[in-house]
């Protein structure tokens, strides 16, 4: 059987078309309708990527992303959202989903998404313990295992979080633009909402920064991007 794929939404249409083109994919579907199911489902099942809607009955979509999250539980998540707002897309970033789409979607780009996360996730299988890794000032990056570290404290990473911090990492002192992120660490090939690199910046810095509104290694540069460099000595 393929990866499996946990469906949570509570309109079953949503739910049968999703599941039909996930398993033409040749992924194994198992759903759930709200999200208390969503919960005990993530745990019986251990799927390899949720697709979650926000809005759903007994815990909404962002409710079930923030206990998982507190639960260490760093399963990806790809957020459904049924109105374009801006406040619901952020809020479900910030509480560590790592994509999200806008109803009414193609169920054909929702599978590329899939794709596209798991891909990222399945190139880092784990291998010897020796494998590669990155220092950047107190900063340890262990590509292989999915793991960083700052000051020898293991961080605890979402799958989006550890690639946009592996991909600055593998380009320390150069500045990418926000679209360039995109497209690197999302397989976005077009200019897409750009407000999902700042909330996933942001959320590295909290991790990562012992100031975060002075941060040592990832730098906003004005009107280009972001930069992860070697803190200096001072700060």
């Amino acid at each position: 059987m393929g990866k499996k794929v946990l469906v949570v939404d509570d309109e079953q249409p949503i739910v049968t078309l999703l599941s039909y083109n996930l398993e033409k994919a040749g992924f194994q579907a198992v759903v759930a309708h709200d999200g208390e199911e969503a919960l005990a489902k993530t745990a019986s099942e251990q799927p390899a990527l949720i697709i979650l809607d926000l809005m759903l009955p007994k815990l909404d979509g962002v409710e079930v992303c923030k206990r998982l999250r507190q639960q260490q539980i760093m399963t990806p998540i790809l957020m459904l959202t049924a109105r374009d707002d801006e406040f619901d897309k952020v809020l479900g970033l910030e509480l560590g989903a790592d994509d999200y789409m806008t109803k009414p979607f193609s169920p054909r780009e929702v599978v590329a998404r899939v794709k596209a996360i798991l891909r990222r996730t399945e190139l880092v299988q784990p291998v010897a313990e020796s494998g590669e890794r990155l220092v950047i000032g107190q900063l340890e990056i262990f590509p292989e295992r999915y793991e960083a570290a700052v000051g020898g404290k293991p961080l605890e990473l979402t799958p989006k979080e550890f690639e946009l911090l592996l991909h600055l990492a593998r380009h320390k002192g150069r500045v990418l633009t926000r679209d360039q992120l995109l497209s690197a660490v999302w397989n976005y090939d077009f200019a897409g909402d750009t407000r999902i690199v700042d909330v996933h910046i942001s959320h590295l810095r909290e991790k990562i920064e012992e100031d975060t509104k002075k941060p040592a290694y990832i730098k906003t540069v004005r009107g280009l991007g972001y930069k992860l460099e070697e803190p200096k000595r001072h700060e």
